[in-house]
């Protein structure tokens, strides 16, 4: 009988499961969509019973496909989501989103404040709104009931964890990305709590991402086909793990993800921090944080796109391909044309909320494609932008594991190889995270000694022309000199229309 390991990744869209032999090797896979309700301005809320349900049925799903139990779970999940838990053990509010911007403005106030910098590096999160502390601060100022109903702040892994063994336990790593955990003493950080006016009892329990339980719940156990006493490991947040599962975890490599936004990650024994472009550094174990900045535009720039230019709400595969078709006829650099990707705000490097897209350089003779091959090149110099800050905090990255959607456009990837001038491994997966939560649990238990053995299977290498590097560098220093200028006209502009 064929020994396994699942892989469990509850992310912003859909929950996926991975199954795994004792070699690394895919054998099984499972995937549940979900959506996002975003009923008014700056909000996004998810229903946590249906994240519960494609949970379930994840791993259902995948027993069912394989014929026998697995040997264990381990669970990966979306980072900076909030649900708050009333003293019946029952949720007061929808799973509040990492994408929820509400809380903007206390973000902005905490940024100017004396604390600002010291927050940042005792928690390793970046002072923005989609921090569970922000979040927090916006419920005791305008929910006051339900803040005072509050008897748990949670994040949906734990909401999962709750109903699969009746106990909050939160991990070191969900912890470090909720602005409210100091990442060095392990411990939850006292004046991120002083800010919101709660105490260490309004959270879980804090365990080592390598913790794990073997005693489920038999009716949860009944549902999901397994014994009560699988073992599940609790694991670590979504990106830490899509290293380990990008298999990035060596020095002078980093993990590249272009999904609906995209983030660069490195691994490091030591935080990298950097207060003005607030570098985040989450931990994956005791010895290793995963370090890097998060972009809010990717795909979702594409959808965009289609939607206003083409007037195509839901593209197919072959609208994609033809997209990508077209803008192979626009040379590098789009004739002048520059994209500022600030479609929906942007978080890393520059934190703002409040900032918007921009094509700069507009001539007569742009034509669609010129204005969507520079969609693309904006939102690759965005990812160059973190790039350039991780190295020169750090060392030299001389290779890019990308993952993601939009690993399959191989435009898409030469562009990206181009304007960083660095070669692109492609990991043929899209479930980077559900095969690092595999992954990691493999090497807890030792049933792997180290991710430097592990290698990525039908791996493709993109190597950069550096004619056009040297081209896109040009454009690159005008790029980065676009934002800081139009701040406040963009702050003001989005004044008027609100």
């Amino acid at each position: 009988m064929q020994q396994y390991v699942i892989g469990v990744d509850i992310g912003t869209g859909s929950c996926k499961a991975v199954a795994l032999d004792v070699e690394g090797k895919v054998i099984a896979a499972s995937q549940f969509y979900y959506s996002t309700d975003s009923s008014q301005p700056g909000y996004s809320e998810q229903d946590p019973e249906i994240i519960w349900q494609a949970f379930i049925n994840c791993i259902k799903e995948t027993v069912t496909k394989l014929k026998h139990v697995p040997l264990s779970v381990s669970l990966s999940s979306c980072m900076h989501s909030l649900i708050v838990i009333n003293s019946k053990n029952l949720a007061v509010t929808p799973l509040i989103t990492w994408a929820d911007t509400r809380s903007e403005q206390i973000a902005e106030r905490i940024r100017k404040s004396t604390q600002a910098e010291n927050i940042y590096k005792a928690t390793g999160t970046p002072i923005h709104s989609m921090s569970p502390l922000c979040k927090i601060i916006w419920l005791k100022e305008n929910e006051t009931q339900i803040f005072e109903e509050a008897f748990k702040f949670i994040s949906i892994k734990e909401f999962i964890w709750y109903r699969l063994f009746n106990v909050y336990q939160i991990d070191y790593s969900i912890a470090s990305a909720t602005g409210l955990f100091n990442i060095e003493n392990l411990d939850w950080n006292i004046p991120s709590l002083e800010l919101c006016g709660i105490t260490p009892s309004h959270f879980s329990e804090i365990v080592s991402t390598g913790f794990t339980r073997n005693d489920l719940n038999p009716s949860i156990a009944a549902l999901l086909q397994i014994p009560p006493d699988t073992h599940f490991c609790i694991g670590a947040t979504d990106g830490c793990l899509a290293n380990i599962g990008s298999y990035a975890m060596a020095p002078g490599s980093a993990a590249l993800t272009i999904g609906t936004s995209g983030a660069v990650r490195i691994a490091s024994e030591v935080p990298v921090i950097n207060f003005d472009a607030m570098i985040f550094n989450y931990v994956l174990d005791e010895k290793t944080f995963i370090s890097g900045g998060p972009i809010n535009n990717g795909g979702n720039v594409l959808k965009w796109l289609f939607k206003t230019f083409l007037n195509n709400a839901d593209p197919s595969e072959n609208d994609y391909a033809d997209f990508f078709k077209n803008i192979e006829t626009i040379p590098a650099g789009c004739q002048g044309l520059i994209f500022l990707p600030y479609l929906y705000g942007e978080r890393a490097p520059v934190w703002d909320e409040k900032s918007s897209a921009l094509f700069f350089g507009i001539q007569s003779y742009h034509t669609n494609a010129h204005f969507f091959r520079a969609a693309i090149e904006g939102i690759c110099f965005a990812l160059e932008n973190i790039l350039e800050i991780v190295e020169a905090s750090t060392s030299t990255l001389n290779q890019l594991n990308v993952s993601g959607g939009f690993v399959h456009s191989k435009i898409w990837m030469q562009i990206l190889a181009d304007v960083t001038g660095k070669n692109i491994c492609l990991m043929q997966t899209e479930d980077a995270s559900s095969i690092g939560a595999a992954l990691f649990y493999m090497k807890t238990i030792k049933m792997i000694k180290d991710y430097s053995s592990l290698k990525p299977a039908n791996n493709v290498i993109v190597e950069p022309d550096m004619n056009k590097h040297k081209l896109y560098e040009k454009y690159y220093s005008i790029f980065k000199n676009l934002y800081q200028p139009l701040k406040e006209s963009m702050h003001q502009l989005q004044q008027i229309n609100n």
